[in-house]
């Protein structure tokens, strides 16, 4: 659940919003400027004059996209005006940028009156390539949707309308096939006559669905073409031939979708429905029956609801991002029913491949294959955005739509590289940490960031936290907090009934290192050491400790009670950098100071295995500032015998060096002048020689670049430890405590 606190301080944060506009090309210099403004400018300007076309050459037009709402219809709220739908549109311009790379750009329009609604719109047409409606009532909404798909020649999406409706029919089109009915026969039952349920039954009868099958109900009953309470909509789908009521129109019904209210169906009317039955409850955030309790009905039902913890979630942002991908780079003019169901097909065939390795790598390996809970891919599948978008820019070709022709095949390879795996990393990481929720106890249970933290991690389904300290006053932190409890262990070491039994363990383990049992006793009393001997007994699985105190006094104490694993000599660190197209594994920036070449060829031995149970496969570069000998120096000697020792260790691991920074990244470098790299791709684990060079390059990065950093990491410790740098925001541990997850449970099983 999210808080209003929370939501709050996310939405103000250091700069208010969620988005900010900022120039792509380079723009430093007085000539940058000018070439930027007038007088360059001034020659696409009379490009443009010459040839309309060369506008999407020339500007940003076919990537923007205008999110337009009046405020009349947002969600959880009703007619609240456009001030305060503001912050849904960001939100939906974000989803544009975040999973199509799309610019969106939200108007919020002060006028209930349809015509003056349009007719704006139509003025703003030269400056989007498309326009995607949002949050508008209905039926004006659906007014205003389909005079401006007439009138402009750009796409024009009603999401509310739209984008429900094609994943729906995406997941319609697994299960008819799955229960051995033809779409052409399915007698289909709709809930909810508004926007959504609307939408739905369109967007059916588009992908084939017989007229004559599909009836329609609202709070009133069947839609009739006896009534005259129907706006012009609801009449298109008005029909005489059906019972009156939802409860007698379901019996012998194939299909129910519902777009209206908790609690409209029951078990008893699922059971009278069909053979095979499919309920599609899209009602949120309660849908119209539980998903459990809609399974628990009949042996033979499949269920989908669009909340995203159930399998089968009906998403919108499945559909519209990636139908404006395809439609805006084929210069489409507008959006014709075949790329819509263009874009349904794409996501329904889909779902019957089999899953990629990284799906199943974030899911734990979950089996998961065409079938009743597996009607639609996974929202993390990175084939989406090229299967949906490509889909729907052929069609629009297909259906003459489309201003600019594009090769499939390049067009596709195109779109696999215009995200990159920077963008999905972290979501993928955090979607596997919930497979398999480690207890993770924290030494620092009553710092504040900790406890939002470990709030959002019993939440989320990444972790079972533990949060150590004096009991009084950590639970009165998380009330003061306003945070929920139940997720959430505390344990007081000064009253735990292990603290003695901790204590004896932890002078087994120091006896003959200085440590006698007043010394023990003493220390046990403290969070970090009794947090260390939890996990050490079995107690929990891992410790995450050091917001309070400098690294280096945390891990000091780490190695005194955890220590290095098997045949481990020193443990070491990385970070994970995520930049929107690439992640990189930077290693050790936290731990050793001045490594020799030994030390360097374990770290390196260790940040590839560990990055390899996160999905990422190693391709490692040694740097130092020369590069393959190019200078004969004790620092690029170090390198270059840590190179060769990697090389003897693990010889079916990509890695070369010495070389330099640049070297490893830019293959042109590597092809004109060092043709002979092992590295045939970019590397994307940098190992650092010394804790300096490799400290500086990390703050660079976080701190001037626009870096998503993750870490420190620790790599090489006898069971999992985490040590979190002093300082460290609530994200940040929610950051590394999913990628500890992750690295825990992949390093054990990979240890059988």
């Amino acid at each position: 659940m999210i808080r209003r606190e929370e939501a709050l301080a996310y939405h103000e944060g250091d700069r208010p919003g969620k988005i900010e506009v900022r120039p792509i090309k380079r723009c430093l210099t007085a000539r940058d400027m000018r070439l930027a403004a007038l007088p360059g400018a001034g020659f696409p300007c009379e490009a443009i004059q010459a040839d309309p076309e060369a506008v999407f050459r020339y500007t940003a037009k076919a990537n923007l996209v205008g999110i337009i709402t009046n405020g009349s219809a947002v969600p959880g709220l009703g007619d609240v005006g456009p001030i305060v739908a503001k912050p849904m549109l960001e939100g939906a311009a974000v989803l544009f940028k975040r999973l199509a790379d799309l610019d969106g750009f939200d108007l919020e329009l002060d006028t209930r009156d349809p015509d003056r609604f349009v007719d704006t719109v139509r003025l703003l047409e030269p400056t989007f390539g498309g326009i995607n409606l949002k949050d508008i009532r209905a039926p004006e909404g659906l007014d205003i949707f389909r005079r401006l798909r007439e009138e402009l020649r750009i796409p024009v999406i009603h999401e509310n309308y739209q984008s429900p409706a094609v994943v729906a029919a995406a997941a319609l089109l697994n299960a008819l096939d799955l229960a051995d009915k033809a779409i052409a026969d399915a007698r289909i039952v709709i809930c909810g006559a508004g926007t959504v349920g609307l939408g739905c039954a369109e967007m059916f009868l588009l992908t084939g669905v017989a007229p004559q099958h599909l009836f329609v109900y609202d709070v009133h009953g069947l839609l009739h073409p006896d009534r005259d309470d129907l706006n012009g909509h609801q009449r298109r789908l008005a029909h005489a031939g059906a019972p009156a009521t939802l409860e007698e129109g379901l019996r012998g019904a194939d299909v129910f979708v519902g777009a209206s209210a908790p609690g409209v169906i029951t078990q008893a009317m699922i059971r009278s429905m069909a053979r095979h039955a499919i309920v599609f409850a899209l009602a949120t955030p309660e849908p119209e029956i539980g998903y459990d309790e809609a399974r628990a009905s009949r042996r033979d039902v499949i269920v989908a609801t669009a909340l995203t913890q159930f399998p089968n979630a009906i998403a919108d942002h499945l559909s519209y991002p990636y139908i404006f991908r395809g439609a805006l780079d084929a210069h489409a003019e507008r959006i014709t029913g075949g790329m819509l169901v263009a874009a349904a097909r794409a996501l329904a065939e889909l779902a019957r491949e089999d899953v990629v390795d990284e799906v199943s790598r974030a899911y734990n390996y979950e089996r998961m294959s065409f079938g009743p809970e597996y009607l639609l891919p996974k929202p993390i599948d990175p084939r989406i955005l090229i299967r949906e978008s490509a889909a729907v820019a052929r069609q629009a070709a297909a259906d003459g739509v489309a201003r600019k022709p594009l090769d499939g095949a390049a067009y596709q390879e195109s779109l696999a590289i215009r995200l990159g795996p920077g963008r999905e990393t972290l979501r993928r990481l955090m979607v596997k940490a919930r497979q398999e929720p480690l207890r993770i106890v924290f030494s620092d249970g009553a710092s504040d960031t900790i406890q939002r933290a470990a709030a959002i991690l019993a939440e989320e389904g990444i972790a079972q936290p533990v949060l150590l300290g004096d009991e009084r006053e950590v639970r009165d932190g998380i009330a003061r907090l306003g945070l929920d409890p139940s997720g959430l262990t505390v344990v007081d070491p000064a009253r735990s009934a292990r603290r003695e039994a901790y204590a004896a363990e932890y002078l087994t383990r120091r006896r003959r290192h200085g440590v006698m049992p007043p010394t023990a006793d003493q220390r046990l009393r403290h969070t970090e050491y009794f947090g260390a001997m939890m996990v050490h007994s079995g107690d929990a699985d891992m410790l995450m400790s050091g917001t309070g105190q400098h690294y280096a006094d945390s891990l000091r104490v780490m190695l005194e009670t955890i220590g290095t694993g098997d045949g481990v000599h020193r443990v070491s660190s990385y970070y994970l950098v995520l930049l929107p197209r690439e992640v990189y594994a930077l290693a050790d920036c936290a731990v050793n100071i001045d490594p020799a070449a030994e030390d360097l060829a374990e770290t390196a031995l260790l940040t590839a295995r560990t990055v390899r149970v996160l999905g990422i496969e190693p391709r490692v570069a040694m740097l130092s500032f020369s590069n393959f000998g190019a200078v004969d120096h004790p620092f690029a000697r170090k390198v270059r015998r840590a190179t060769e020792l990697v090389k003897a260790a693990a010889p079916g691991l990509v890695v070369d060096g010495e070389m330099q920074l640049a070297t490893a990244v830019d293959g042109d470098i590597r092809r004109q002048f060092f043709r002979f790299s092992a590295l045939e791709k970019d590397a994307n684990v940098l190992v650092f020689p010394d804790l300096q060079s490799g400290n500086l390059a990390l703050h660079l990065l976080q701190h001037l670049g626009e870096a998503v950093v993750v870490g420190p990491v620790l790599t090489g410790t006898r069971l999992p430890v985490q040590l979190l740098q002093y300082g460290s925001s609530v994200q940040e541990v929610v950051n590394l405590a999913a990628v500890g997850v992750v690295q825990a449970v992949g390093l054990r099983a990979v240890a059988g």
